[in-house]
Order: structure tokens, then sequence, then C-alpha cells
């Protein structure tokens, strides 16, 4: 079981909340709350309650040295996975939700951006105008050109490690006397 506190004082997150989470048994990219988590929004109150599932931020794996799957928008991420399965807002509400939690969690303003980006372009721009289209683009080209390269290179790096984790588990696997774990690809993301 692991815990997380963000440790800024009163947010519209429930004071003194912190992250309670237990390993989903069969899946390790995804854990459990264990704790109902509470977030007062602007007009709304939502409780995230134990049990819901979550990856924390669905992050892919060649980008994780930028964004890690967890960190100060911890209780962020967890929020919006639950206001998308739950479903009490609208998809566009949901990701602006992320984005304004991350702010009350000081989470820096390029960061939160480009996670609100990410997540917008996960929903295909649900619900979005004109606007919230070209403050998009805004944000996500740039972001894109600062990624690209070193996410290819490390793309290119997990495929030859996976490659060379299968090599080995076929070489080892009809020779060992122990039980040789198959390896997984590396580059699948958490989702």
């Amino acid at each position: 079981m692991c815990s997380w506190s963000s440790g800024v004082g009163f947010m519209p997150f429930d004071p003194g909340a912190v992250v309670v989470v237990k390993e989903v048994e069969d899946s390790p990219a995804f854990w459990e709350t264990v704790e109902p988590l509470g977030y007062r929004g602007k007009n709304e109150r939502f409780t995230v309650p134990a049990g819901l599932r979550t990856d924390f931020a669905s992050v892919p794996r060649p980008l994780v040295w930028l964004l890690p799957r967890y960190g100060a928008y911890t209780k962020s991420a967890i929020l919006h996975d639950y206001l998308c399965q739950y479903k009490p807002v609208n998809r566009a509400d949901a990701d602006g939700i992320f984005r304004r939690s991350m702010r009350e969690l000081k989470v820096p303003f390029v960061r939160r951006w480009i996670m609100w980006a990410a997540v917008r372009i996960n929903s295909h721009l649900s619900h979005a105008g004109p606007g919230q289209i070209a403050i998009w683009l805004l944000i996500a080209l740039p972001a894109l050109a600062f990624v690209i390269a070193p996410a290819l290179m490390i793309l290119i790096w997990l495929l030859l490690f996976s490659l060379i984790e299968f090599i080995f588990y076929g070489l080892l696997k009809p020779f060992s006397k122990k039980p040789v774990n198959p390896p997984r690809v590396a580059v699948k993301t958490s989702a």
C-alpha cells in the first residue's frame, strides 16, 4: 500500500487528504484507491470512492522521463480518472477540472498545460470550440516539437531492449531448471 500527500496546505481537495492506494493484483499498471478522496469544484463537490481503479497519469512509456505517472498531480490524475469513469460532468469539463486542480496543487504552468493538452487530444477534443482548439494547438505543437526527438530515441531503445529480452527468454527457457519469466513489451503504455 502507498500513500501520498501534497503537503501544500488547504486546497479544494479535502484538507489533509492523503492518497492511499493498493496495487491491483491482475494488472501491475493499475492501482485501486483504498480511501475516498474529496474535491470541491467551482460549483460541485466530487468524491472519488474507495475502490476506484486508476493508473494515475496515463503517460506513454517513452514520455515518462518528462511526465512521470505520479507526482504533484497525483490527486488530480485520480480525480480525472473518476470524472472520466463515472461521468458526472462531460469530458471537456473533466479535462478542465483536471487542469484547474493541478493549478490548485501548484503544478507548474507548462507541465499542467501540456498534461491538459494530452488529455484533450485523448478525448478527441470533445465539446471543444474554435477557441479551445486554438489554445490546444498553441500548447500541443511546441510541446510535440520539444518531446518528439527524445521520445523517438527512447522508443527505439525500449524496442531494442524488448528484443534482447525476447532473445534471452527464448535461449534460457528450454534449458533452465527454474521458471523463466516471459518478457513484457517495454513500450506498452500504462492504460
